[in-house]
């Protein structure tokens, strides 16, 4: 019997009018096998073929793993000594494949596609990303299990975290605390680099952490997750080091509005970009659209960062078993950027903020 999520990529096959599709190292391939596996030197690309068994070309180090994934594979192994070649050209005589095939063109490198084009001369590679991103948008129960779990970890590290903090700390030294207090609780790997931002620092939306030290007065922006077993939380809150400024005050009762507004307007039915909508009004409305310059929030599973948009442009329907953040930010050049972000999931009579952590003005290191 298939498995059923390889049904599901012959699914998207068919939907997108594609011959094939083929995946490397990353989250598709883990949701479809079940193993995570590092994107490296040594190129591993399964394909995926309507009414045939998967194909796998691997390195032989990993051929176990991929053999115990559940999945049928078809397997050509290579040792570092033999090289690629004579794997690809014989997975490409099992496969004697043409047409479309799709691919994951954020991820596929130079090297997996000129392999490909070299050993499957009649196929054609196209973007695939698009009809991908459906693999993974609607998560289990297991999925949100997991969801939780890494939830959970987050905020109890960071409750932990800001109970230390203090006025002279570094932005580094911080970001230390955070990270050991997730490990501490279960944490894995990080889904992306923590970002602890301080004072001026905080109007940078993408930061990168520093030596500089929080002074009193000012904001603390904390942007961060961890995993559980793969998937991802993704949380951001913004504190103030002692009595807040009236600046940062002002703005921050704005990007609370904002989210709240955006939190309470996710539904089944309500397209994406309605969500986006709302939280921006709010913060149009006060005068502050120009400094809020990203989406309000992007789709959250085993990456950090997948379907669905929620964005200007993006129609899609919400549905039941969809999770993305919710995180409007306003960031005043030099001065001072405030974010709140939460993990949200359409269930089918709502919207469930996973994410539980108080969302008022804290002050810390008092």
């Amino acid at each position: 019997m298939t498995h059923p999520r390889v049904l599901r990529l012959y699914d998207i096959i068919a939907g997108a009018d594609f011959d094939a599709l083929a995946l490397i190292p990353g989250a598709n391939l883990q949701y479809v096998t079940g193993v995570d596996f590092h994107l490296m030197e040594r190129p591993l690309v399964a394909f995926f073929v309507p009414d045939q068994e998967p194909v796998a070309v691997v390195p032989a180090l990993e051929t176990d793993r991929l053999a115990a994934s559940g999945i049928p594979f078809r397997l050509f192994p290579w040792s570092d000594g033999e090289g690629y070649g004579g794997a690809f050209a014989a997975a490409a005589e099992a496969l004697r494949l043409a047409g479309r095939l799709g691919v994951e063109e954020l991820r596929m490198r130079v090297l997996e596609s000129t392999i490909i084009q070299r050993h499957l001369p009649d196929v054609a590679i196209v973007p695939g990303g698009a009809a991908l991103a459906e693999l993974r948008m609607h998560k289990s129960d297991d999925d949100v299990a997991a969801l939780r779990d890494a939830i959970r970890i987050s905020e109890e590290a960071l409750d932990a975290t800001i109970a230390q903090v203090q006025p002279g700390m570094t932005e580094r030294e911080i970001t230390g605390l955070l990270v050991v207090e997730q490990l501490k609780r279960g944490g894995g790997k990080h889904p992306f680099e923590p970002i602890v931002l301080s004072g001026p620092n905080s109007a940078l939306p993408h930061g990168e952490v520093g030596d500089r030290p929080v002074a009193e007065g000012e904001p603390l922006l904390i942007d961060f997750g961890t995993t559980v077993r793969g998937y991802a939380s993704d949380i951001t809150r913004t504190f103030s080091v002692g009595a807040p400024s009236p600046r940062l005050a002002e703005v921050y009762a704005v990007v609370l509005a904002a989210n709240e507004a955006g939190r309470q307007k996710a539904a089944p039915g309500v397209p994406a970009e309605e969500v986006d909508r709302a939280a921006r009004q709010v913060i149009e409305s006060a005068g502050l659209g120009e400094f809020f310059t990203h989406r309000t929030g992007h789709g959250l599973g085993l990456q950090a960062h997948e379907g669905p948009n929620i964005v200007a442009g993006n129609a899609r329907l919400l549905e039941p078993g969809m999770v993305f953040t919710v995180e409007p930010g306003v960031y005043l050049p030099g001065e001072v950027g405030v974010r709140i972000e939460d993990d949200v999931l359409i269930t089918p009579d709502g919207a469930l903020s996973l994410t539980t952590f108080r969302r008022d003005l804290v002050q810390i290191g008092t």
